[in-house]
This record gives C-alpha cells, structure tokens and sequence, in this order.
C-alpha cells in the first residue's frame, strides 16, 4: 500500500453533491496518527511503520509500552497498528499522519471488526431454509435438520454448518470512494458503510483493487 491511517466510526449520515444527488456516508476520525516505529528490511526482515492512534492516560499504560512510547518520543497511544507501505523512505519515527493525506474522489479499503450478534441459529447465521409451517411441522420449523446419516458415516462431518457465535469478525470492504476530508476536525466522509459499530477502530488504506 502507499499510504494508510487508524481511525474511528463516528456514525452515519447522508451529504448532498452540487447536483442535488443524496449520498449515504459514513464518518470517521481519522488520525492524527504519529510514527512510534520504522522497521527496516535490515533489521526486522521487512520494511514497515507502526502509527499510534487515540490518547490513553500514563498510568494504563505498561512499563514495557511506556519504554517503547518514550524511546520514539511520542505520547500514549491506544492503538498501535502497522503499516506495509510501498515507500517507507520519507517517513520517520515522530512524524504525524493525518487525514489530508486522503483526497476526495479516491478509493480506498476499510478495515474493521464486524458487529458481534451472540448466538444464532442457521437461518440467521447461514441462511437456511424453513420447513412448510402448516400440515403439523410442528415446532422444528427452524431447526437445523438432520446432521448425517446414522450408519455411514456414524459422525458428523468437520466444518458443518451449525448454530453457534455469530459477528466480531475482521472484515474488509473495498473500493468505497471517499467523498469529503475535514482536515480542520480530523473527519474523513466515505461513501457507504463500514464494518463495526459506532466508535469501532477501522483502518483506511488505499485501495488495492481499483475501482
């Protein structure tokens, strides 16, 4: 990627264009994300930075966690996420991202954990299918049915879809086009939605598949 930033879900709105035309956004505080760590190809095998997001008070912070903040020199952070840029050249430890360095009309991929739902059945969960609920189906109408056969293959097979926890996964939504940046407040509006709920940690890179 060329450039990424941590950011946070604000919520939803819709803005208009000059046409008149409403576009459903999602808003999100993106940054300022200062560099805690370079890491060079000579030393850790592969080149990448490590930004911090979102202010956390000294004393929760660990002693190690502390050492490594005052080593670069940079206050606290909350997240610390990493980043594989194309060009790591022109960024040092100290220097802060912010969310300029996204422009409208760019696509870009967003990063996030999905909304946790508990325990679902297989309708919710995979989309099953219901029984006919007349002519005494009884109340198995939204059962998962039968598992397998009893003799052969006297188990049930691994990866079987079944009820079970549903949501608080790592999704990816990609080529979604960023369609305003308020640099002055650190708020980024893009097109559609994003994974997680309100206040959830995203992150922004530019797209890897073009739109």
């Amino acid at each position: 990627m060329k450039k990424g930033i941590i950011g946070k879900k604000v919520g939803m709105t819709q803005i208009f264009d000059e046409k008149g035309i409403m576009i459903p956004v999602t808003v999100i505080e993106a940054g300022p994300c200062p560099v805690v760590m370079k890491k060079t190809a000579e030393t850790d095998g592969y080149e990448a930075v490590q930004l911090g997001f979102g202010d956390i008070k000294t004393k929760n912070v660990t002693k190690p966690m502390s050492g490594h903040f005052k080593k670069a020199d940079v206050a606290p952070k909350r997240v610390l996420k990493e980043f594989r840029l194309a060009d790591t050249s022109s960024v040092n430890v100290g220097d802060v991202l912010k969310v300029d360095i996204f422009a409208p009309g760019e696509y870009v991929d967003v990063v996030g954990t999905g909304k946790g739902k508990g325990t679902a059945g297989t309708i919710k969960r995979w989309n099953f299918g219901r029984l006919r609920e007349t002519h005494g189906s009884g109340p198995v109408g939204r059962h998962g049915g039968s598992l397998g056969a009893c003799s052969t293959p006297s188990r049930v097979y691994k990866g079987k879809k079944m009820a079970g926890h549903l949501g608080t996964e790592r999704v990816t939504v990609q080529n979604l086009t960023v369609v305003k940046v308020d640099s002055d407040n650190n708020l980024i509006a893009i097109k559609g939605s994003v994974p997680g709920p309100k206040g959830g940690i995203v992150i922004l890179a530019d797209s890897v598949k073009k739109a």
